[in-house]
Order: C-alpha cells, then sequence, then structure tokens
C-alpha cells in the first residue's frame, strides 16, 4: 500500500483489471491498483513513466481508462459502478481529469533528466565509455549507474536546481488560434503553457477554475464557457449577470482604476502632460468648455482600457513574486513586526531617480574590482593545472671558471693504478646486471610494456580499471551493514563484481594470451576483486553465525 509519506489524491473504488475488481490510487508520483482483499499494489505505475492515457469513447458498453508507458506497454481499468453508467463514466472521468494535470509535469522532469544525462555522456568520452561497459553490457542497471552522478552533477550545477521562471508572453491570448471542427463550431488548442500563463496574469480567473473545477464542472466546460463569454471577446463592459466570468471584469475594472488612481511611482514623470488638450472656441481666451465628456466611453477608448489592463496584469505577474520575496525579507530583518525604521534610512525615491539620470556607470570610477564565481565543471582539470617551477640554485660565472680551473690541475696530476681495477668476470657480471633486463635495470620494465603491449589493448586495460572502480565504489559504499536496504544492495553488487569478473575480465585475460603477452596486466584488478570477495564472505558468515 501507500506508504506514510506518500499523499493520496483521488481513490476511486470499483475499478477492474483483468476481471478482477479492485481500487485505483492517483498519488503524487504514481498511479497504483490493488486487488479487493489485498493490502498491496499488484500495479504501480510512475507518472515519468507513462507516455499518454486514452479513454473509451461515449457509447461505449465498457468505460475503460487506458494508460501507455515508454516501454510500450498499456494497462486497461474498467470503471464498472453499480449505481450507473453515468457514475461510472464520472469515475472515469474524474481519474482522468487529475492525470491530465500531473502527467505534464512529470513529463517535463522525464525530458530534463534525459537531457541531462544525454549531454553528461557526451561531454566526457570515459563516462560514456563506463556507461557502456555496465549498463550496456547488463552489469548494472541504468538507476543504479545514475544513482549518485545525476545528484551529484545536479548540485554542482545551481541553474538545475533552481526553476527558472518563464515570462509571460504579452501575446499569449493572440497566439490561441481557433480551429473550426466543421459544425459551426470553433476548437480552441490549450496547453499547460498557455493555461499558465492565463492564471498568473488574471488571478481572478484562477479563483474561479479553483471555485467550480471540478465541483460544478469539468475543465473543458470551464474553458468552453471562458472563451464565450464577455470577458474574453469584445467589450466585457456590458458583460450580463448570468456571465460566470462577470465577477471577473468588475475586479478588473476596479483595479484597473486602484492603478490609475496610484499612478507611476516616479517624481520625475508626469502622465498627465500627454493628455490631448484643444483649445476649442476663441484659441483658448474663452473659460467654457467646448463639449462636455460623455458618461458612456466610446468603443474606441473601451479597447484601449482593455490593452492597457492586460498589459498592467502581463507586467504585474512578474512582479507579484518579487513583492512576496521582499515582503518575507522584511519579515525577517525585523524583529517586532514594523519596518518603517528600515524605510526611514532610505534615500528617497526622487534622489535615486536623480542619481540614476545623472550618474553613469560607464564614466564613473571603478572603486573595486568585479570578482567572478568559479564554477568548476570537471574538477580534475583544475587540480591538474601547472606545476610550481622549483627553486634552482645557478652558478654564476666565477663558479664555472673555479671549477674548470680545478679540472685541469686534477688532470694534470693525474697517474694510473692499472693494477687495482676490476676483474674480468666481475666487469662481465656487472655488465650484465646492467643491461635490459637485468637484476639492477627492472625499473626500465615499464617502459618496455609500453612499447610490448598495443594501444587498443592498453586503451581497454584502462576502461576495465575504470569500470572496477566504479563497481567497488558501489560495493564499498555498503559498509557498515546496518539497514536492510543495504543487505539487499550489497548483495547485488557482489553478483555484478561476480558477474564481471566473468563477462569483461576473463576474455580480456584469455585475449592477452592469445597475444603472448606474457606480463599479467590484470594482477592488480584480480587482487582488488579478490579483497572484496574477502569481506563479503567474511560479513556472509558473521551474519550467519548471528542467526544461528
Amino acid at each position: 500500500m501507500a506508504t506514510s509519506s506518500e499523499e493520496v489524491l483521488l481513490i476511486v473504488k470499483k475499478v477492474r483489471h483483468k476481471k478482477q475488481d479492485g481500487a485505483l490510487y492517483l498519488m503524487a508520483e504514481r498511479v497504483a491498483w490493488t486487488p479487493e482483499g489485498k493490502d498491496r499494489f499488484v500495479i504501480s505505475h510512475m507518472y515519468a513513466d507513462i507516455r499518454c492515457q486514452k479513454i473509451s469513447p461515449e457509447g461505449k458498453a465498457k468505460v475503460q481508462l487506458q494508460l501507455i508507458l515508454h516501454t510500450g506497454d498499456t494497462t486497461i481499468f474498467h470503471f464498472t459502478n453499480e449505481n450507473s453508467a453515468n457514475a461510472a463514466a464520472k469515475d472515469r472521468d474524474a481519474a482522468k481529469d487529475l492525470l491530465q494535470q500531473l502527467l505534464p509535469k512529470f513529463k517535463k522532469k522525464a525530458n530534463k533528466e534525459l537531457e541531462e544525462k544525454n549531454r553528461m555522456l557526451q561531454e566526457d568520452p570515459v563516462l560514456f565509455q563506463l556507461y557502456k561497459d555496465l549498463v550496456v553490457s547488463q552489469v548494472i542497471s541504468a538507476e543504479e549507474f545514475w544513482a549518485n552522478r545525476l545528484s551529484g552533477n545536479s548540485m554542482d550545477n545551481s541553474v538545475s536546481n533552481s526553476k527558472q521562471d518563464i515570462g509571460i508572453s504579452a501575446a499569449f491570448l493572440a497566439d490561441i488560434r481557433p480551429q473550426t471542427d466543421g459544425c459551426n463550431g470553433l476548437r480552441y488548442n490549450l496547453t499547460s503553457d498557455i493555461i499558465e500563463s492565463i492564471f498568473r496574469t488574471y488571478p481572478a480567473v484562477k479563483q474561479k477554475y479553483a471555485e467550480n473545477v471540478p465541483h460544478d464542472m469539468t475543465e473543458k466546460e470551464f474553458w468552453t464557457r471562458f472563451f464565450q463569454s464577455h470577458y474574453f471577446h469584445r467589450d466585457r463592459i456590458n458583460a450580463g449577470s448570468k456571465d460566470l466570468f462577470s465577477e471577473c471584469a468588475r475586479i478588473d475594472e476596479k483595479g484597473l482604476k486602484t492603478l490609475v488612481s496610484q499612478g507611476v511611482n516616479n517624481p520625475l514623470v508626469d502622465l498627465t502632460s500627454l493628455e490631448d488638450k484643444s483649445l476649442g472656441e476663441g484659441y483658448g481666451s474663452s473659460s467654457a468648455q467646448s463639449s462636455s465628456k460623455s458618461n458612456k466611453e466610446s468603443s474606441n477608448a473601451a479597447i484601449i482600457r482593455r490593452f492597457n489592463h492586460h498589459s498592467a496584469m502581463v507586467l504585474a505577474a512578474v512582479l507579484r513574486k518579487q513583492e512576496v520575496h521582499n515582503d518575507q525579507n522584511s519579515e525577517n530583518s525585523s524583529t517586532d513586526g514594523n519596518s518603517r525604521d528600515s524605510d526611514y534610512f532610505q534615500p528617497p525615491v526622487k534622489k535615486v531617480k536623480l542619481q540614476e539620470a545623472i550618474e553613469y556607470e560607464d564614466l564613473g570610477e571603478k572603486n573595486s574590482k568585479k570578482t567572478v564565481a568559479l564554477n568548476l565543471k570537471k574538477a580534475d582539470r583544475y587540480f591538474h593545472g601547472p606545476t610550481p617551477v622549483q627553486s634552482q640554485h645557478y652558478a654564476s660565472s666565477q663558479d664555472i671558471i673555479n671549477s674548470v680551473h680545478c679540472i685541469r690541475q686534477e688532470m694534470a696530476n693525474y697517474s694510473p693504478r692499472l693494477t687495482q681495477v676490476l676483474s674480468s668476470s666481475v666487469a662481465s657480471s656487472a655488465l650484465t646486471d646492467l643491461s635490459p633486463g637485468g637484476v639492477l635495470m627492472q625499473g626500465g620494465t615499464s617502459q618496455a610494456i609500453n612499447q610490448m603491449v598495443p594501444s587498443d589493448v592498453q586503451m581497454e586495460l584502462k576502461h576495465l580499471h575504470v569500470a572496477v572502480a566504479e563497481l567497488l565504489r558501489h560495493f564499498w559504499s555498503c559498509f557498515p551493514i546496518n539497514t536492510p536496504f543495504l543487505e539487499e544492495k550489497v548483495g547485488k553488487m557482489m553478483n555484478n563484481l561476480e558477474r564481471f569478473q566473468m563477462t569483461k575480465l576473463r576474455p580480456f585475460r584469455e585475449k592477452l594470451q592469445k597475444l603472448y603477452i606474457s606480463t599479467n596486466l590484470t594482477g592488480h584488478l584480480e587482487d582488488m576483486l579478490q579483497v572484496a570477495f574477502n569481506k563479503f564472505h567474511t560479513w556472509q558468515s558473521k551474519r550467519m553465525l548471528k542467526k544461528t
């Protein structure tokens, strides 16, 4: 069943799957089905794994909901409400509408994770080769491979952690182009981005949506009435009282008057000076008004008012989040709940505007140096930087002259002593020891291996070392084993190590024998694996002793 931390959003009973009755659960991150009389889920699908959903057409005897996964598998749920077929259709539509809201969110998340994985594999050839050696060859699963890497990379890149708010286009309503359905009707295609833009721009519509959907009407009916209402079309001043969005129009008119009364928070800007004024009769000498303004606004003025209000709402949608953030900061900074003291020390608005008008950053003095934050995507490049130059003692010209003079004196006084030399046998053995392959030339073997082993074998050996290091990292991270999850994981990693030894290491060793390479290149790998095997067997024996 659902864990205590999972939030159950909807429970639909009387849902049949393969001729077996049960209940359908829609939770925060997955959809699951359990048969009657059992306390565990038989079917469980994460929302990120669901590609789309389909419903049975109206008029069909069976009311069904089909879930299609990215793998191509399908799951069909049959809604069988005992009351009536309409009740079963309502249950199905409730589950469908909730899935319609949840699936796009997890689809974006899955696409972002997939893009991040592809980017990491393209930028790092070593990681891509490791992925082919371990995941493609089915040594470990893809989930185990990305378990630590994806989370670690997301913490390095702050952009992936913090969600970036997308701006609202001023023409998002004009971009909704209706299409004819062939029956003297119009069809509007709404995406989740368009719906989010409508909600952010017009909070009154979002409030109406929360009040009526899905209690009084379905989501389709709500948006149908939205596009049919005077709130969306033409002049909204003459909206009828029966219209669902008439209250939204009144709220907008009230908000527009509030914006006009507030004006612009800039003392250097006077919008009243932009008003058109006619001199009238007498060229301004007559004090009487030429014409009185009618109470009823013209249609052109109403359209201009609507455009101005729409632009103001688009700008306000961006400023709302900033105001909330500023309110939270002011609450945290003020101890007694009153922020007037902090406002007292702020410069006046007029002074700030004057400074912005007369001061230029390009012409000002640069007192402080701008620093750039260090964001390391590949730490190995940073750590393997240029090595510092070691201090050396340089000899002067006089030191060199003195050294040459001493050598000349020694050469002049040299007298050979031929009786005090090595014997022929000792000299022969010394030459043998100093020759390549001798006792004293063992350090030169490593240089000879680079010439003995082909380059493709060296590259394959490097990939094997990286793969073994990755598997051992997962294995040793399980210790100390103090939870059932770690017990299960260490058993899986032990099987993965044994599978890697059989499928990768032994064929590579046989390949070296066919190439007549006598040097033991896999000895270090086998030693590391043997240490891990000994550790696992020791832990397993201690575990068996505790049970007995």
